[in-house]
């Protein structure tokens, strides 16, 4: 099949939208989106389980900034819509997104009965555009097919082959892992690595920085992001916004997590604070710009919140927050984070 027949006769997947457009740009004309932030918030393995509690979760009132971004419409891959003609092209970079996506993908195909010699995985490298000088962020969320050129495009689709059999089921097994309700298994896969998967690591650094810790002393801590948010929050009224360019290293170190999230989890998060219970730790007033997210209201952080700096009493001390198949400070599921790294039950 030439270059040409496989972008009209081929059904491709891009995993987010410059890519999508772009593809449709150079002459494909059957192309999946499949570009839902799965990082934050819950994800199943049956797909209508999946795409029901993700809807679910969306349109709660703590993730009202979170509809319109990741609604429905960004994430087609389960849609009874699709026509899957073969072969199938999956499109990827090497943001940490679209990998999760990816791993999603391979296996929604495999319960599909689709063969791994029909699905052809173009793995795409960064472009890098940044000043040498400068360290790179410790997670990539921003990269995108679309950074290249078309005959760059155009030539790996052309050299486009199958991955073997085994990378492909490991693909399969790693979305199994990761909604898996036992997170174990998925943490210890990324602590010792799988062949073929280099983003397991820093996903699982990234993900790390939402779980509660546990000390050597069994002193319960707010997870890392918590404790940013938390700190870099005073008595005094602050917007979201200027809470996320603080001048500050902390500032910095929330800022990167930010530019995986997406600025408006900040937004659910100071909420779900704000909503968490009687005694909240923050509090939450009218801000300057109603119609603005990031500006629609103020938060400042009460004396308990300054004791929760400190260290919890409780899980429940903290709201809760869906990831992959668990949640975060739950405590009839209580996972935490141990001081070296290590994933335990508390």
């Amino acid at each position: 099949m030439t270059t040409s027949n496989t972008l009209r006769g081929a059904t491709h997947v891009a995993f987010d939208t410059r890519t999508t457009d772009r593809l449709l740009e150079i002459g494909a004309t059957n192309v999946v989106r499949a570009a839902d932030r799965l990082i934050i918030g819950p994800s199943r393995l049956d797909a209508i389980e999946h795409a029901q509690t993700r809807e679910a979760w969306r349109s709660s009132p703590e993730e009202s900034s979170n509809r319109d971004p990741y609604g429905k419409e960004w994430d087609q891959l389960y849609s009874s819509d699709i026509h899957w003609d073969l072969p199938v092209v999956l499109w990827a970079s090497s943001s940490l997104h679209e990998r999760v996506n990816l791993w999603r993908t391979c296996n929604w195909l495999r319960q599909l009965e689709f063969a791994y010699r029909d699905v052809l995985i173009l793995d795409f490298n960064p472009v890098r555009t940044r000043i040498p000088e400068k360290p790179m962020p410790p997670f990539d969320c921003s990269a995108s097919v679309s950074d290249h050129p078309d005959e760059v495009l155009l030539e790996r689709l052309s050299n486009a082959r199958p991955w073997l059999r085994e990378r492909y089921n490991r693909a399969v097994r790693l979305w199994d892992l990761y909604t898996n309700a036992n997170p174990l298994p998925f943490a210890q896969s990324c602590a010792r690595g799988v062949k073929g998967f280099p983003e397991l690591a820093p996903l699982w650094a990234l993900m790390s920085s939402f779980l509660p810790i546990l000390t050597t002393k069994r002193a319960l801590r707010l997870s890392r992001f918590d404790e940013l948010i938390l700190t870099l929050l005073s008595a005094e009224w602050q917007t979201p916004a200027a809470v996320a360019v603080h001048k500050s290293q902390l500032g910095m170190e929330l800022w990167q997590l930010l530019s995986c999230t997406g600025d408006l989890f900040l937004v659910d998060r100071l909420e779900q604070w704000a909503d968490h219970d009687s005694s909240a730790a923050v509090e939450r007033a009218p801000g300057p710009k109603p119609s603005t997210p990031m500006k629609s209201f103020v938060y400042r952080l009460t004396e308990r919140g300054m004791k929760l700096r400190e260290g919890l009493d409780h899980l429940a001390d903290a709201p809760s927050l869906p990831m992959a198949g668990i949640e975060a400070y739950s405590t009839s599921s209580p996972w935490v984070l141990l001081e070296d790294g290590r994933l335990a039950r508390l």
